[in-house]
């Protein structure tokens, strides 16, 4: 290992560890999420909701860690944390629109128009 990394000041290991470690259980948590669900509009809230906390936890670690290895503030971190705030939402918004209007134009192509079910734009019809 690096000099750099062993004299690193306990202050700032344990708030990086635990970021990284919080952060990665978010991104796997979504991960499973994305895997497990069985209908695509509960698929999409795993990756959705969980790219927001996890990136953001694992980008402030990087943050807090690069900071006090160079000794000055390090805040290129912050800026790719707004891009991902201001677009992981909007993203996953436009996909479940997009999944929405298409299962609807291929009820109206099939000729269904009640449904009774929990979830009426299932793939299991």
């Amino acid at each position: 290992m690096s000099p750099d990394f062993d004299n690193l000041p306990l202050w700032v290991s344990l708030p990086v560890t635990l970021l990284l470690v919080l952060g990665s259980l978010v991104v796997l948590i979504g991960a499973i999420g994305l895997v497990r669900l069985p209908h695509f509009f509960q698929r999409i809230h795993g990756p959705a909701i969980t790219v927001t906390l996890g990136a953001g936890c694992i980008l402030i670690a990087s943050m807090l860690f690069f900071t006090a290895l160079q000794s000055r503030l390090v805040i290129h971190e912050l800026l790719i944390t707004a891009f991902i705030l201001l677009t992981a939402p909007v993203v996953a918004m436009l996909i479940m629109r997009t999944a929405v209007y298409r299962d609807l134009r291929a009820r109206q192509r099939d000729g269904k128009t009640e449904s009774n079910e929990v979830y009426p734009f299932s793939p299991d019809e």
